[in-house]
């Protein structure tokens, strides 16, 4: 089975070039790698000093591939129908102008997701290194999935159906056009492909996210809200990097309140993420452009660790029986109590914690339960579900 290393952080902090010398490290061992980039401002290209297209770049190196994903080039290849309604759409709206994908928020990274899912299932390479976007954008790409995927179970059981009654009225009515036949085909296909994304994403003996940070106040922190963030999302972090750390043996005074700053940052993170692997790559006195550049991480850091195996495991969300009812467990490291809410909404529990939301589908067994209580300690949120009031007293009568 193939393995996914999604490497975030946030924006300048090196992220490409340490994706890049893990890409050079895997092609080394001789296992078949691709190196796939899904920030809209690529540099893969840069790196590797080579012109990309919108195809896959066979054989840079032995072993290795390339790819800087475009996607509306995917959406065009991949659900032609679906960007010919939306077209129609956008006319219909008196955007004739419009019709790009990136209009819609989202939407951009979901054909990432989508690509990297297809190329994964083809089985073609043994490990898939992804050269995310910035942190925020990263979070935003990787809860899409689950968050459309929520929304088209809620509404792709009516959607046929709601085709064939509304499509008559709806030009004449809404003055906008429903999608064809052939377009909520390519709507369906969609559905099916985020469902298998979503399970993908969230496998932890498929998918690892790696954090990369650098030893500064505002990265520091930034660091430990979005692993509280991915750990919302029940994603599997299983690496922090910390970039550009300065030599100790400078001699020169105007460095050195640096190398104090930069101890106390490296010592914070440690410390935070004790348990996890931690990687130091140092600052180096050239721009990490060529091949040979970003073989100098290879070197000084990669070689002689087992960077690809999987060493750590961070708990998963899971329901326990307690009591006369059930408790979920979620770990939410580095929230803060004050910040974070919960409610029930139908079918759903839904979490806050600072700017991020999620919807939790509860499984059948708990539809007549409520949440009666709520714990936050050692950065797990304990919730407790208990049978309704109605369900109490119809099963004592």
């Amino acid at each position: 089975m193939g393995r996914i290393y999604i490497f975030t952080g946030k924006g300048g902090v090196g992220k490409s070039s340490v994706a890049a010398a893990h890409a050079i490290k895997s092609a080394e061992e001789g296992r078949a790698t691709l190196l796939v980039s899904t920030d809209m401002a690529h540099n893969l290209g840069d790196i590797f000093e080579r012109r990309l297209g919108r195809e896959v770049e066979k054989q840079v190196l032995p072993n290795l591939d390339l790819y800087e994903i475009d996607p509306d080039y995917v959406m065009e290849q991949d659900f032609p129908f679906v960007m010919e309604y939306l077209e129609r759409l956008f006319s219909d709206l008196g955007m004739a102008d419009a019709p790009e994908i990136g209009i819609l928020p989202g939407m951009e990274e979901l054909f990432s997701l989508l690509k990297i899912a297809e190329i994964f299932n083809k089985e073609s390479y043994e490990r898939i290194i992804v050269d995310c976007a910035p942190t925020g954008e990263t979070l935003s790409l990787l809860k899409f999935p689950e968050l459309l995927s929520w929304y088209m179970k809620k509404l792709f059981p009516i959607g046929k159906v709601g085709v064939r009654v509304l499509a008559p009225i709806s030009k004449a009515v809404f003055q906008v056009e429903m999608p064809n036949r052939r377009a909520m085909n390519d709507i369906e296909k969609m559905y099916l492909k985020l469902a298998e994304l979503e399970e993908l994403l969230k496998n932890r003996d498929i998918t690892s996210v790696r954090i990369v940070a650098m030893p500064e106040k505002m990265v520091v922190e930034e660091t430990k809200r979005n692993y509280m963030y991915l750990n919302l999302y029940n994603f599997h972090v299983d690496g922090i990097y910390i970039n550009r750390i300065l030599p100790t043996e400078i001699e020169n005074g105007f460095f050195s309140q640096w190398l104090v700053l930069q101890k106390g940052y490296i010592t914070d993170l440690k410390e935070c993420f004790e348990g996890l692997p931690i990687y130091e790559i140092p600052w180096y006195d050239e721009e990490l452009k060529g091949e040979a550049a970003i073989r100098r991480i290879v070197e000084d850091v990669l070689v002689g660790k087992e960077v690809f195996t999987v060493t750590h495991r961070s708990e998963r969300e899971h329901f326990l029986k307690s009591g006369e009812g059930y408790q979920l467990a979620v770990s939410l490291p580095y929230a803060k109590k004050e910040e974070m809410d919960l409610y029930q909404a139908a079918t759903d529990l839904v979490i806050r914690a600072g700017n991020y939301k999620r919807n939790i589908p509860l499984p059948n067994t708990l539809y007549h339960y409520v949440v009666t209580a709520a714990k936050f300690r050692d950065g797990t949120l304990y919730i407790q579900f208990e049978k309704g009031r109605e369900e109490n007293e119809s099963g004592e009568n």
